[in-house]
């Protein structure tokens, strides 16, 4: 285990209005990897399918693109974020809202230890710390401040990953947030985001743009074998392809993160 007093924060989270006294470490990598360049990924616990497939390829292009990930371990988005940066050789970081020694939620203890082998596990809370409802919105000002940018996939009007856009765009960071469905609950809180000014993601090369990274991911082809078999719904794709039904949604995630095809009322569409 590290400990990072305030003066050795890396610069991005020592600017911060009210930046941690100190920073406990646990992991393989060296501290320096917060300072490199980093984007918090942020969203729904209880997330959608497409949602949690936008962001486990938002982790994964971006670590692959040499982006640190940032996020809170935590169910939904944040897990699904992690797991995407760890299919690629690059680094996540997860901030936790209890003591360094805690693996919470426990059922992420193995994805714990899976970012401990090849990253870093961060809190303010010393060991013995038990995890409680207030620390996890404080632990959300450390994500941010980590970060030169935060993406919200997926949120509820009072979702916790807003506290962390609120925090990110406090400290004059860019703020982006993924468009979802205007009837949906779960994208109430990313639609509000866009309407106050946070700037639309439709793919990772946006972030990457943004930070100066000139991508290496391909993005999904016009002639991708899914377009011609639209209209149709995620269980008829399972049922005329063959394909596993995560297979399936991944591809309409990116179809859609590219503009190629949307879905409406259950039934996706290719887009001219």
């Amino acid at each position: 285990m590290t400990v990072l007093r305030r003066r050795d924060l890396p610069p991005l989270l020592r600017a911060i209005h009210d930046p941690p006294a100190r920073l406990f470490l646990r992991g393989n990598s060296d501290a320096a990897l917060l300072a490199q360049p980093a984007v918090a990924i942020v969203g729904a616990r209880a997330c959608s399918p497409y949602g949690a497939q936008v962001a486990r390829m938002l982790g994964r292009e971006l670590a692959a693109a040499g982006v640190v990930i940032v996020s809170g371990l935590a169910r939904g988005i944040d897990r699904e974020a992690h797991r995407g940066a760890l299919e690629t050789d690059g680094h996540t970081v997860a901030v936790l809202g209890c003591g360094i020694d805690r693996d919470y939620p426990a059922a992420h203890a193995t994805l714990a230890q899976s970012i401990c082998r090849r990253s870093l596990l961060a809190s303010e809370y010393e060991p013995g710390v038990e995890p409680a409802p207030w620390r996890f919105p404080a632990r959300n000002r450390i994500i941010a401040g980590l970060c030169v940018a935060t993406i919200v996939v997926e949120a509820r009007e009072r979702s916790g990953a807003l506290i962390t856009a609120d925090f990110a765009l406090e400290e004059g960071r860019e703020v982006f947030a993924v468009p979802g469905e205007i009837t949906s609950a779960l994208s109430a809180g990313a639609n509000a985001l866009l309407r106050l000014g946070a700037t639309p993601l439709t793919s990772a090369a946006d972030v990457l743009e943004s930070l100066g990274i000139e991508s290496t991911a391909a993005r999904p082809a016009a002639d991708h074998p899914l377009l011609d078999l639209l209209p149709a719904t995620a269980d008829e794709l399972v049922r005329k392809t063959g394909l596993a039904v995560g297979e399936v949604i991944a591809a309409l995630a990116e179809l859609d993160v590219a503009g190629l095809a949307a879905e409406g009322d259950g039934i996706y569409r290719r887009l001219a």
